[in-house]
C-alpha cells in the first residue's frame, strides 16, 4: 500500500487546482502556488513539464499510487487493444479502492484505501484487503458489518459534492456492482485530466 508522506492538499496548491473537488481544499482560498515564490508570474512550461504535470496530477488523484505501480499500469494499458489513454483510465477505475470511493463508502480516496486495508470491504462476499486489486465487470463490492456503522462511511454517504457514477450501480446503501469499464468522458473528475499527455510522457 502506498502512503501519502506529505499533506495531500499540497498537491492541490502545487497544481493550482482542486484535484478532488473538496470544499475544504486550500486552493479555494489561495489560488496561487505554495512557498515564498508562489505568487510570482509563471513562465511558459515546456512540453516535458506539461507531460510531467499531467502524470503527477493523475497519479495523485488516484491516491498517490507509487511510480512503480503507476508505470506498470501504463505498461498494461499500452499492451491492450485500442486507445492507450482510455485503457489507462479504465484500469485505474477498476482498482478496488477507487470503486469504494466512487460508491461513496469513503469521503476521500485515501480513506477508501484505509477501509480496504483494514478488511472492511467484501468482493463477491469475500473479504479483501488489497486496495490495488483490479475488479472485473459484474463484481459486487459491499461493506462489512462493522463498516456499515462507521462514522466515516455515514459521513461519506451524505456528501453533497459527489454522485455515484453510472458504471457503479448501487444496491441499497452498502453494496454496488461494477457494470462496465468507463471511458474518460464518463469518469467524474472535478478537474480536467489529460491521460494523453501521460502516454506521451512514458513513450518518450
Amino acid at each position: 500500500m502506498s502512503k501519502r508522506k506529505s499533506a495531500k492538499y499540497k498537491l492541490d496548491r502545487r497544481m493550482g487546482e482542486n484535484i478532488w473537488g473538496r470544499p475544504n481544499s486550500p486552493i479555494n482560498r489561495r489560488s496561487y502556488g505554495p512557498g515564498q515564490h508562489g505568487q510570482r508570474r509563471k513562465g511558459k512550461m515546456s512540453d516535458y513539464g506539461l507531460q510531467l504535470r499531467a502524470k503527477q496530477k493523475l497519479k495523485g488523484y488516484y491516491g498517490d499510487v507509487t511510480e512503480k505501480q503507476f508505470r506498470r499500469t501504463y505498461g498494461e494499458a499500452a499492451k491492450m487493444k485500442g486507445d492507450t489513454s482510455q485503457n489507462l483510465i479504465g484500469l485505474l477505475e477498476q482498482r478496488l479502492d477507487m470503486i469504494v470511493y466512487r460508491a461513496k463508502f469513503a469521503p476521500t480516496i485515501f480513506s477508501a484505501r484505509q477501509i480496504v486495508s483494514h478488511g472492511h470491504i467484501r468482493v463477491n462476499g469475500v473479504k479483501c484487503n488489497v486496495a490495488s486489486r483490479r475488479c472485473k465487470v459484474g463484481d459486487i463490492i459491499s461493506l462489512g458489518d462493522k463498516a456499515k456503522e462507521m462514522a466515516l462511511v455515514i459521513e461519506a454517504q451524505s456528501l453533497p459534492e459527489r454522485e455515484i457514477p453510472d458504471y457503479v450501480a448501487p444496491d441499497g446503501t452498502d453494496k454496488v456492482t461494477l457494470t462496465r469499464v468507463p471511458t474518460l468522458d464518463e469518469v467524474p473528475y472535478p478537474v480536467t485530466m489529460e491521460p494523453n499527455l501521460v502516454v506521451e510522457f512514458y513513450s518518450r
